[in-house]
């Protein structure tokens, strides 16, 4: 059984880690079909790396720092009346350079930057500890710190595309085998200046489509055309990179599949039975 507390952060059983890391396997055999490597990057990004994306100017109510603390600062702020520490307070805090992504291909844009890969491009998966400061947040269907599985594609225009055709169809055909009642949804990111010719592309070609189930995201897929690699200088061949991806939410799987079958069991034998 799940325990949530009102502030975004949960406790998961082990029937639940069993159909998380389930659902997950079904996810990676997705990249392992793609040929597309696993890589593990650091839980902590430099705040100068983000905003190279404009992250701070889009994302700003996502924003969630670490901060080292000031050793003297703490000890002077220590006192009997303020046990226990409820809040810390931010003049006790360092100024950070370091910050929670709120998303995990992030951070495999930063590996690439001022690379030059094959002509055909390259694919890899990943699977990220992401942070968002929400207004609010609902057990496993919104929370602070959670999983996210990304299979990326960096390379040239219509490859890239073609990483969003196939990815589509893939889900669509899990959900089908799940018996999950699925609506594709178009979304926007605020990547691009709203003013920019790329923002006003945006709407005549969706960048962003979420999987929905009973109201809820559970993943999407993002075409960024050649953003990342322009921001960080990523050749395919002789051309600057495009990227695509395909996102899960692995939490907010376990939550849509648990009340489809009605418990975990039951819904990570439904899983296991397609692996």
């Amino acid at each position: 059984m799940t325990t949530v507390t009102d502030n975004g952060l949960s406790v998961l059983d082990g029937g639940q880690l069993r159909l998380l890391r389930g659902i997950d396997t079904v996810f990676r055999r997705f990249a392992d079909d793609w040929k597309a490597p696993e890589f593990r990057f650091p839980f902590l990004m430099r705040s100068r790396d983000l905003d190279k994306f404009d992250y701070y100017d889009n994302f700003p109510h996502l924003g969630l720092a670490a901060a080292r603390l000031d050793p003297e600062r703490v000890g002077a702020m220590l006192t009997e009346a303020s046990r226990p520490v409820d809040q810390i307070p931010t003049e006790v805090m360092q100024p950070s350079g370091f910050a929670l992504p709120s998303a995990a291909c992030y951070a495999l844009y930063v590996d690439l930057a001022g690379s030059t890969l094959p002509a055909e491009g390259v694919t890899r998966t990943l699977l990220g500890t992401c942070f968002r400061n929400e207004s609010h947040y609902d057990g496993l269907q919104r929370l602070l710190g959670f999983s996210m599985r990304e299979i990326v594609c960096v390379g040239p225009e219509e490859q890239a595309k073609e990483h969003l055709v196939r990815a589509k169809h893939a889900v669509i055909a899990l959900c089908a085998e799940l018996g999950l009642d699925l609506r594709i949804e178009v979304a926007t990111d605020p990547f691009f200046d709203k003013n920019s010719s790329k923002a006003k592309m945006q709407k005549l070609f969706p960048v962003k489509e979420e999987f929905v189930v009973n109201g809820l995201a559970i993943g999407s897929i993002n075409y960024h055309r050649n953003f990342f690699g322009e921001r960080c200088e990523i050749q395919a061949g002789d051309a600057t990179a495009h990227t695509s991806c395909l996102a899960f939410g692995l939490e907010r799987w376990v939550h849509t599949l648990t009340e489809r079958f009605g418990g975990t069991d039951a819904a990570a034998s439904a899983v296991e039975s397609l692996n």
